[in-house]
């Protein structure tokens, strides 16, 4: 327990240097966009451009916090339902996200932007898109380290016991909605063309974006089906439970991110922008994601010897 602890705060401090470049960057273009030393990137007004890297220095500020109350002695005494919040939302957006940074390095095809960044797409230098990338990646690698150490910490209930010890209840409609959406992507990912306006658009990036998005939440599905039923009986439990938490979490905060940004490209075509989905049929995807996301995290937080910010009391100090 120790040594998880250890290597949990060490995470936890990676973390947030790992993020302080791309904060720097962040804050650059916006100051550089307001006093006119750096120029506007095509398909982008002055005020739209300041908006969104300004909505993206608040998320990176957040993170870096985020990190710090992972590791601090303060971390410990603010309320749990924020922090659960913040970590789910994190680890949902940058833990998920992991395996397409690996699986981009080994086929070369990441192209050296990290997808939906809010507008980090945008002309620049090499050496500019490898600090955000080592930027997410490290906050990545270090939440998937150092939160479950926190956890550990703050809730040790909610990693005890076998799946078997619960309730069996019904299948929660958050599990069928997530399957749904999951499913649906999987057959974007396999090469259908359904649902899609441009078909010939689709890249290796977008299939691997597509296909990992669909096995969170498929994955998300599946732990909410186990809790739900109580089976396998003899699994830990804090295995369906990690699942659950990264499935969800990733349903909600990317399409939470690509549901508004989905709208603006339809709308105003910022960059000549074009992606392969049909406008329509890409946001109802994204809307339903969100809400099986937040759905399946109260799920989650309402099964037995849930961790305490789902209640009150003296577990969520």
């Amino acid at each position: 327990m120790e040594r998880w602890d250890r290597a949990g705060r060490r995470a936890a401090y990676g973390a947030a240097l790992a993020l302080l470049p791309y904060l720097v960057i962040k804050v650059s273009w916006v100051a550089g966009s307001l006093l006119r030393l750096a120029p506007v990137p095509e398909g982008y007004s002055l005020s739209g451009w300041v908006f969104l890297n300004t909505v993206t220095v608040g998320m990176t500020a957040i993170g870096i916090a985020l990190a710090l109350a992972l590791v601090r002695p303060w971390g410990m005494r603010i309320p749990g339902r924020p922090v659960v919040f913040c970590a789910w939302t994190g680890a949902g957006f940058l833990v998920s996200i992991l395996p397409y940074a690996v699986l981009t390095t080994l086929l070369d095809a990441g192209g050296g932007d990290p997808p939906d960044d809010g507008g980090d797409g945008a002309a620049m230098p090499g050496w500019v898109g490898a600090l955000i990338q080592f930027g997410f990646v490290g906050m990545g690698l270090g939440l998937a380290v150092a939160l479950p150490a926190y956890l550990r910490r703050r809730w040790p209930e909610a990693f005890a016991g076998r799946v078997g010890d619960g309730t069996r209840t019904a299948l929660p409609w958050p599990a069928v909605a997530a399957a749904a959406v999951g499913l649906g992507w999987l057959y974007w990912a396999a090469g259908g063309t359904w649902g899609l306006a441009r078909p010939d658009e689709r890249g290796t990036d977008w299939r691997l974006l597509t296909g990992l998005g669909a096995g969170w939440a498929l994955a998300g599905a599946a732990a909410a089906l186990a809790l739900a039923r109580a089976r396998p009986a003899g699994l830990p439990r804090w295995l369906p439970l990690a699942a659950g938490w990264l499935g969800s979490g990733s349903l909600f905060a990317w399409s939470g991110w690509k549901l508004p940004v989905t709208l603006v490209v339809a709308l105003a075509r910022p960059g000549g922008a074009a992606p392969p989905e049909a406008p329509a049929v890409a946001a109802v995807l994204h809307l339903a994601a969100v809400v099986a996301g937040a759905g399946l995290l109260r799920t989650l937080l309402r099964t037995d010897r849930s961790p305490a910010p789902a209640g009150t009391g003296d577990r969520s100090r």
